[in-house]
């Protein structure tokens, strides 16, 4: 009788091993998030430095997302194929030694062959990560889970930015610093990752020699007849390029065109990460609750593409802050949990990790582009505006292909 009292009370205090997942792969997205916007606050250093365009100042961007977006389709369809834990942790170790690398770089062309190695260990994360997430987690979390894990990209959006402004723009260090300062605790974070992944004794491996089925085979081409999952990677390109609009030219943004100097550039750039996270956290709760996704994407996306031209447009900074912190609440990242759940609620579990490589590689392709065609309209009118406009349009688009899709009933 003890004995069953004891037990008792030993499973009421444990963990459940999904909270643990989300707990890991949040921190994953920290640094995920942190390691590639430490960049952005020193674009100003390294273009000065190296002798730049705006233009070639974006390509550091453009190349590290082009290679972030080329790994996706390959390493979901891996992880389903094989282990997703192998194609996961792997590439976030390597990520991690190559943001240190990064700051080795001597020369310009160095620095975008460091950028794109880091992009690619950062692409082997997305796909298979959601997908053992949408797994493990219960379906009555579904939302809030992913809400949780992507939160972690707020707070690493916040921490790249205050952190790089502060050690270079305050501190006077050189730009190099941030990426020798945050490679160690990424890779930590790796090795802590698979220390979690193989404490879960009941889950078992893919078999490598496993024959792939006639379903298997085909599921990719039917990833692309399915209605609501070509309505999801319509939506998430547009909501991607205007996300990485603000998250690749806003602090230079600030610096260039507002007269911001200092911490104050990564400070006020947070503030679309920090009210991103109870933005996330409400609209999933309110997405589980009714069952349904697109009456939140219908409110959010308009929101979002009022917001980002009003960035633009208004002049007084209180009333920008103001701007940013509605964008971090309806945008890209309050957005994604909706998006998410509503891939996995339209895929069949064994393809999830394709599902989810498919819908991040259509989403970040939008990423490719935003530095480079953000940075050719600054040379050309002398002014970024038109880039922040020219994302509020796309953001109109992914509203108006929410129309298309089909959901009838609870999930």
């Amino acid at each position: 009788m003890e004995l069953q009292k004891s037990a008792n009370i030993k499973s009421a205090f444990t963990i459940p091993y999904w909270f643990k997942i989300v707990v890991v792969f949040f921190l994953g997205w920290v640094f995920m998030y942190a390691d590639r916007t430490i960049l952005n606050p020193v674009m100003g250093n390294i273009k000065a430095e190296f002798g730049l365009t705006n233009a070639q100042t974006g390509l550091m961007n453009s190349v590290f997302f082009l290679a972030y977006a080329a790994v996706q389709i390959p390493s979901g369809i891996i992880g389903d194929r094989f282990s997703k834990k192998w194609v996961l942790v792997p590439g976030f170790i390597l990520f991690g030694l190559f943001t240190g690398i990064t700051g080795l770089a001597s020369s310009f062309g160095a620095l975008l062959i460091a950028g794109a190695i880091v992009g690619a260990g950062q692409g082997t994360y997305f796909g298979p990560q959601f997908a053992l997430a949408s797994e493990i987690i219960p379906q009555k979390y579904r939302s809030l889970g992913s809400a949780l894990i992507n939160s972690g990209g707020a707070f690493g959006t916040a921490l790249g930015f205050i952190a790089s402004s502060y050690i270079t723009l305050d501190r006077g260090f050189n730009w190099r610093t941030s990426f020798f300062v945050f490679a160690i605790p990424t890779v930590l974070v790796g090795l802590l990752i698979w220390s979690v992944l193989n404490a879960n004794k009941q889950r078992k491996p893919v078999s490598a020699t496993k024959q792939p089925t006639q379903a298997n085979k085909t599921s990719f081409l039917s990833l692309f007849k399915n209605r609501n999952l070509v309505v999801s990677y319509i939506v998430v390109f547009c909501s991607i390029y205007g996300f990485f609009m603000i998250l690749t030219w806003l602090p230079y943004y600030l610096q260039s065109e507002r007269g911001l100097a200092g911490s104050e550039v990564g400070f006020i750039s947070s503030w679309v990460a920090w009210a991103s996270i109870p933005g996330a956290i409400v609209c999933s709760i309110i997405s589980d609750k009714l069952g349904k996704r697109k009456p939140l994407a219908f409110l959010l996306i308009p929101c979002a593409a009022v917001s980002i031209c009003a960035i633009a447009y208004i002049q007084d900074i209180k009333l920008l802050i103001v701007a940013l912190i509605f964008y971090g609440f309806t945008g890209k990242l309050a957005l994604d949990p909706v998006l998410v759940a509503f891939v996995a609620d339209n895929t069949p579990k064994e393809r999830y990790s394709t599902a989810f490589g498919v819908y991040n590689f259509i989403g970040m392709c939008s990423s490719i582009f935003v530095p480079v065609v953000t940075g050719y309209l600054a040379d050309q009118t002398g002014s970024m505006a038109s880039g922040f406009y020219l994302a509020g349009a796309l953001l109109l688009v992914g509203f108006i292909s929410l129309f298309f899709a089909k959901e009838s009933k609870e999930v």
